[in-house]
């Protein structure tokens, strides 16, 4: 009796697992033969119905490559969602004149896709960003005989291992032993003294505070006043160099070019502008 692969569905039944399992291992394995007429159909005639059987069978490779991450606490039902994803990216991309078995070429995309979206899902904050900390996250695990923190040692073999710094596995072993936390988490706890308080009871945004923000303006405007006062104590050449050199938000005024303006040399330019500041740093520490 054959199998009606019509009746079997990509998307894996949230707690019924057991039943999409039963049904994909009934599916019979295609041979090389049949596997690359298929492929040729789907490349010269865009035929749907020849991805689907490729496809179809292939599904209980997936279920095996996403069993192997059943440690990072992430339903297998989406694990092989997310593989099944891969195994159609790999299908569309197969060349059949390769050579190769589909089964070769698709594991890169099935665990890539797994990969993906562990890192996603496996914590609130992402724990690996670079390609670095990437490899080192599904390899850490490997490379832990035991319980507790690394010693140096095993910091130095896995850093050797993985070709990585010792300074990312240790931040790696950091992110995989922490927990995340809930911003306001409720204490219904009733021994109080032994549980640590939510972020919020510590953490405090003061950017809008209305009594700081006041201060600030305040600050900003006393600031303000005392350097247009000192501005205004200089002479007209000075306070014109300065303007030029420093308060000009268009284009900095060369030195050359002010000393061709009052006909003096950049020398002097530069000396009368080095008088102006300490007039200016004198002024504002005597306000």
């Amino acid at each position: 009796m054959t199998l009606n692969t019509n009746a079997i569905s990509l998307a894996v039944p949230q707690g019924n697992i057991e039943s999409y399992t039963h049904y994909v291992k009934q599916i019979p394995v295609l041979s090389a033969e049949e596997e690359k007429a298929l492929a040729i159909r789907l490349r010269d005639q865009n035929d749907l119905e020849a991805a689907r059987e490729l496809i179809i069978s292939h599904l209980r490779f997936v279920m095996y490559v996403a069993r192997g991450y059943s440690g990072y606490g992430i339903p297998q039902a989406d694990l092989i969602q997310e593989g099944n994803i891969g195994l159609m990216k790999a299908v569309k991309r197969f060349d059949p004149d390769k050579e190769v078995r589909l089964v070769s070429f698709a594991v890169h995309w099935i665990k890539a896709e797994i990969h993906e979206y562990i890192l996603r899902n496996w914590k609130i904050v992402k724990v690996a960003t670079t390609k670095a900390q990437r490899k080192l996250f599904f390899n850490l695990r490997k490379s832990k005989k035991r319980l507790g923190w690394f010693s140096q040692a095993e910091i130095t073999a896995v850093a050797n291992d993985l070709g990585v710094p010792e300074a990312t596995v240790r931040e790696m072993e950091g992110r995989l032993s922490s927990v995340d936390t809930s911003f306001d988490a409720f204490n219904d706890s009733d021994d109080d003294g032994h549980e640590a308080p939510a972020p919020a009871a510590y953490l405090q945004d003061l950017s809008a505070d209305p009594s700081r923000i006041a201060e600030h303006s305040d600050w900003d405007q006393h600031n303000n006043d005392q350097l247009s006062n000192a501005l205004a104590a200089l002479d007209d050449r000075s306070k014109d160099i300065l303007h030029k050199r420093w308060l000009n938000e268009e284009k900095k005024a060369t030195l050359q070019e002010l000393a061709d303006k009052y006909n003096v040399s950049a020398e002097r330019v530069r000396q009368l502008e080095k008088n102006a500041m300490k007039k200016i740093k004198l002024s504002l520490l005597q306000a």
